[in-house]
């Protein structure tokens, strides 16, 4: 049996002109900033204009933890969105924008697959609207005011052994990670050692995802703590006066971009924290104007639930006042296969045992998720080698664990593969069962937040950080930020620090290498075991097979 591949399907797609798209959701093509016929920016006097408007249902879409079988998170995202509005609800989408780092490096596009996808898809997985560009260029502008004050006298006495702002990139380049700047004498400056984040790593980046506006912008961004003094007293971005420029390159970035599904349906592609390395969510002035638009927002959350779901929870709900009314969980037969023990290779072959085996893991996403009050919906994201037997067996696990699965099938048949998720999250979002709760409170402390989500989300039997860490901890506390959540920055590939830990381990324990204050952003970043900041290529990067044909098409991209 063959298939197009998503490029193909996407290129067929009849889309609409972006304006129509707007209208849909109330939005006059007045509004609209148009980026070409398929995409625009909306403006934020609309966005203003309508905040005293009552909110839609937020349904929020996660999985388990990824497996190189891939789970189909925005793909589902997509096709649960074009599934509501098949059934006669106003729906909308809010997913990330994508990385060139992982698009030309191991992972490909991020606009979803098959028959549930967003388009334009190549334009969203290269440059877009230029929104990473931009904070790309504010945060090396900031970077640049640094060094350049340093040089004209540094009347702020910088230590420059204490510069905490490194440079970023939008590409995966491990040669970058730590470096060395400003040799080759007195006028380039005074050497020192730094290095690079890729771009989606950056403050900026979280900063601009959980901004309500311009003026909220500025102001965290000039509360970026950059580096210090020798008496270790903290220089912010505002000392070196960059916010405002910052703020200038970063306007038009700031305001959500509008697209469509292959249904013509709307979507809303704004932002894109790492969900490994950041808080993985898509940014907050596109939810909650999607939020007063819509009737229903499908959202989604990087990785796995144990990271993109607790952070959309613990972080951007906290900040945003945002309450999610249902949550669905992703999970496929393949992976749960492979959670079972079987090899890549051997997954087409039917092994109901192995499926049976690898469940532990769906069952602990389930029982997390639960914690946070919140009802869960598991969408078994169909893959035609499934064989029925298999997801009976996922479907009686999933009811033995007091919750729902149904079969999606998305991918082949766009919103009819997802008429019965759409109607089963539908009457759920509009019953109001949902008790939304944060896992913890502002006042707990910071290193209890860490313990907090280690026990109860990772069921790690402890954490692991020496003297040096926590004493970093209590000196935040003591500068009044022990209130801020925990961002943890860990593997997405197990609930453990050990990406080769599968399944639903236990005994483990999770050892804090670094903690970071990211003070404009609002959180403290805690790194866990092996996590890089800075990506690197694989030995095959998906950049070797991307090209363009012929015809002038770009082939390889996905």
């Amino acid at each position: 049996m063959s298939f197009k591949t998503d490029i193909q399907i996407a290129r067929e797609a009849k889309k609409q002109p972006i304006q129509d798209i707007g209208a849909k959701l109330g939005i006059g093509s007045d509004d609209l900033l148009p980026y070409g016929h398929d995409k625009a920016k909306i403006s934020q006097e609309f966005i203003n204009s309508v905040q005293d408007r009552e909110n839609g249902k937020l349904i929020l879409v996660t999985a388990i933890n990824p497996t190189p079988a891939g789970e189909g998170k925005t793909t589902t995202t997509v096709g649960l969105g074009d599934g509501l509005n098949a059934i006669g609800k106003k729906a909308a989408v809010c997913i990330r924008e994508a990385s060139l780092g992982p698009n030309f490096g191991m992972k490909g596009g991020a606009a979803g697959g098959g028959y549930a996808q967003i388009v334009p898809m190549e334009e969203m997985n290269l440059h877009f609207t230029g929104d990473f560009h931009a904070i790309t260029s504010a945060h090396n502008l900031l970077s640049a005011m640094i060094d350049n004050h340093i040089y004209w006298g540094n009347e702020l006495e910088i230590d420059e052994r204490r510069v905490t702002w490194r440079r970023v990139l939008d590409m995966n380049d491990r040669a970058l990670r730590d470096t060395v700047t400003s040799l080759g004498g007195v006028a380039n400056g005074f050497p020192r050692q730094t290095g690079f984040d890729i771009t989606v790593a950056s403050e900026v980046m979280a900063i601009l995802c959980l901004s309500n506006n311009l003026a909220d912008l500025q102001k965290r961004l000039g509360d970026m703590i950059v580096a210090y003094r020798r008496d270790r007293t903290p220089i912010y971005a505002r000392d070196v006066k960059a916010d405002g420029a910052m703020t200038v390159l970063l306007k038009d970035a700031m305001q959500p971009n509008l697209v469509q599904t292959l249904e013509n349906n709307p979507a809303f592609v704004h932002g894109g924290p790492f969900a490994n390395i950041a808080h993985g969510c898509n940014s907050v002035i596109a939810t909650t104007t999607a939020l007063k638009v819509a009737d229903y927002v499908v959202t989604e959350a990087g990785f796995g639930a144990d990271l993109g779901a607790e952070k959309f929870m613990n972080i951007k709900c906290r900040k945003a006042g945002l309450a999610p009314d249902a949550v669905v969980l992703v999970a496929t037969i393949r992976a749960m296969k492979m959670n079972g023990g079987v090899a890549k290779a051997d997954l087409g072959a039917e092994n109901v045992d192995a499926v049976n085996e690898g469940c532990a893991n769906l069952g602990r996403h389930i029982g997390n998720l639960k914690q946070f009050g919140v009802p869960v919906v598991v969408a078994i994201n169909h893959f035609v080698t499934d064989t029925d037997a298999e997801v009976q067996a996922v479907m009686d696990y999933v009811e033995g664990q007091g919750s729902e699965a149904i079969l999606c099938q998305h991918w082949e048949k766009g919103s009819e593969g997802t008429i019965e998720l759409a109607t089963r999250i539908a009457e759920i979002a509009d019953a109001g069962v949902s008790q939304f709760a944060p896992l913890y409170k502002d006042e707990l402390p910071l290193f209890e937040k860490i313990e907090r989500i280690a026990t109860s989300i990772y069921r790690a039997d402890e954490v692991l950080a020496d003297k040096k860490i926590r004493d970093q901890l209590k000196t935040w506390e003591d500068a009044g930020y022990g209130h801020l959540p925990v961002c943890m920055a860990k593997t997405q590939y197990s609930f453990s620090t050990d990406p080769n830990l599968r399944g639903a381990p236990t005994g483990h324990s999770v050892p804090v290498r670094e903690v970071r204050l990211s003070a404009g952003a609002g959180f403290i970043v805690v790194i866990c075991g092996e996590i890089m900041t800075m990506p690197g290529l694989p030995r095959h990067p998906a950049a070797e097979n991307i090209r363009i044909n012929d015809e002038g098409l770009v082939e390889g991209l996905f």
